[in-house]
């Protein structure tokens, strides 16, 4: 079924060639129609598109190639209601519908306010068992969650709502930025929360640059949720991506929408912000389980896994070779692009793939970096260079925020091989090697 929305925005990996196109994540190539760069051109003209044009912008959408610019929704935030899951936290968000506070077993209980529907759990059971009490009072089309300590403002709503003119949409979720502060902790999280997903639209799915959305802040069709049975409350963290996976596969659409930004709380202490990250880790083995390959720590092609390894290897000259064969070889495949586009992109894709493995080893693989660094003096050097280089292009003091970061990812990585213990599964711990680029054409 086609998107009803008829104004799009190229994606900022969009390239073209003539009649062929490389954009989306992860990147794809399209090889066009005459009628079809018709309708890319009418696209990168923001000019009335041709008649016909719902099948390819469809493929180019469902790429993440192109961003679907709706103007108008057939919703308003009368027909929202939000559920906020609480726990010995008052909420503080304002509603333009019917506002539903779940308080899950908190002690004392929360006291009701005037203008909030109060549903009380008897004992904590986890924020996908309140939201899904929540999601049991609700009888507006659309319904909100939002956590706590987020903070949203009175139009946050509106650039969400406009996404749902497309019937195939189901979710939205905004931009969920780090609230503002002068602690070296809220300094940290202003640029590397897990939960801001950065400036740029997407599409949701697994494997993408957008590959989940926090439900800190998201707004989803009652229907489609009640369809696929709500949120896993056997999982107590990673219930929010599990539930955005699921409704992908029942065959929605979801969507992650900067242009609506709400203010996340950071934790207020050290301790409870390590916890935080050993339960984001923690959640990836039972993640696994029920989508095998979705949280591989290191989603590559063959040929840069091997550059990398020779890289680690401290054997420069046949990395050298190896990463030099691809780039001829991807010349041979892409034979109708520019050549120097071909050099580009195999040279660009070996530099990403280099911090995929950087992060790859400092998140997740940081116990074996750390025993094969003991063992071998030769793959020393190379190893500190990747736990310390990426630090170093980040935005802040890297003096300051190294040591940081660097707890950030074995806090992580902790929670990621206690889940797999738990789960007696390597799933979330296994890479996943894939062949660039897919093809299509229209």
């Amino acid at each position: 079924m086609a998107s009803v929305t008829a104004s799009f925005s190229l994606d900022g990996t969009y390239r073209r060639f003539d009649r062929v196109v490389i954009a989306g994540s992860p990147l794809r190539l399209f090889r066009l129609t005459a009628g079809g760069r018709r309708v890319v051109e009418a696209i990168e003209q923001h000019a009335p598109l041709p008649a016909g044009h719902g099948k390819l912008t469809d493929r180019l959408v469902e790429a993440g190639a192109i961003h679907p610019c709706p103007t108008g929704s057939p919703f308003t935030p009368a027909d929202v209601s939000v559920v906020v899951p609480a726990l010995n936290t008052m909420p503080t968000v304002a509603s333009g519908g019917a506002l539903i506070v779940v308080d899950d077993g908190s002690n004392p209980p929360l006291a009701s306010r005037p203008g909030e529907r109060t549903i009380r759990l008897t004992t904590n059971r986890g924020p996908g068992a309140a939201r899904n009490a929540g999601l049991a009072e609700v009888t507006t089309p659309l319904v909100a969650f939002v956590d706590t300590d987020v903070d949203v403002d009175a139009d946050w709503l509106t650039p969400l709502l406009m996404h749902f003119s497309d019937p195939l949409v189901a979710l939205v979720a905004p931009r969920v930025v780090s609230t503002v502060g002068s602690t070296t902790l809220a300094l940290y999280e202003s640029v590397r929360s897990p939960l801001d997903l950065g400036p740029q639209p997407g599409r949701v799915a697994a494997g993408s640059r957008v590959s989940y959305v926090p439900a800190a802040a998201l707004v989803v069709r009652a229907d489609a949720l009640r369809a696929i049975g709500g949120f896993d409350e056997t999982l107590r963290t990673g219930e929010d991506v599990d539930m955005v996976w699921r409704l992908l596969k029942a065959g929605n659409r979801c969507r992650y929408e900067p242009a609506s930004i709400v203010h996340h709380r950071p934790r207020g202490s050290w301790k409870a912000w390590a916890r935080q990250r050993v339960a984001y880790g923690r959640s990836a083995a039972a993640l696994d389980r029920k989508h095998p390959g979705s949280v591989a720590p290191l989603r590559m092609s063959g040929w840069s896994a091997a550059v990398w390894a020779m890289v680690v290897a401290r054997k420069p000259v046949m990395a050298i070779v190896v990463a030099t064969g691809t780039m001829f070889a991807l010349r041979r495949k892409l034979d109708d692009v520019p050549p120097e586009e071909s050099v580009r992109l195999a040279g660009l894709g070996h530099l990403y793939a280099g911090r995929q493995v950087a992060s790859a080893i400092t998140r997740v693989w940081w116990p074996i970096a750390l025993v094969a660094a003991m063992l071998s003096r030769r793959i020393r050097l190379p190893l500190l260079g990747i736990a310390v280089i990426p630090s170093l292009l980040d935005s802040l003091c890297p003096a300051r925020y190294l040591a940081i970061r660097l707890a950030d990812d074995i806090a992580y990585g902790t929670g990621v091989w206690v889940g797999a213990i738990e789960h007696r599964s390597v799933g979330a711990l296994a890479p996943k090697f894939t062949n660039w680029p897919g093809r299509t054409a229209d």
